[in-house]
């Protein structure tokens, strides 16, 4: 929508917001934005668990079998994480479960 003054495009919604920065679902600029701000969710989620079993990240680097500075290059959104790396972490690492919903 935009306003008779100014003619700029008034936003209402997070999803308009989305789509004026980085265009429609779909298109590259938008799939890159998505995959980055997934990553940073993964990182978010891991760091909160790892906080809350009162680990640092070298005692889950040791329990995982990875390197503190690859926990925390996941945890500040430095490296992709694969999806086995993402269960031994979580799953061993972290003691909890994982479970995925597709839309």
């Amino acid at each position: 929508m935009k306003t008779k003054e100014t003619n700029i495009k008034t936003i209402t919604t997070f999803d308009e917001h989305l789509e004026n920065r980085y265009g429609k679902i779909g298109s590259k600029t938008r799939t890159e934005f998505e995959i980055k701000a997934k990553s940073f969710a993964i990182g978010e989620i891991i760091k909160e668990e790892r906080k809350l079993c009162s680990m640092t990240q070298e005692q889950l680097a040791e329990k995982t079998g990875t390197k503190k500075s690859f926990i925390s290059k996941i945890e500040n959104r430095h490296s992709d994480i694969q999806l086995s790396t993402l269960y031994r972490l979580i799953e061993v690492g972290l003691g909890r479960k994982i479970s995925f919903t597709i839309y």
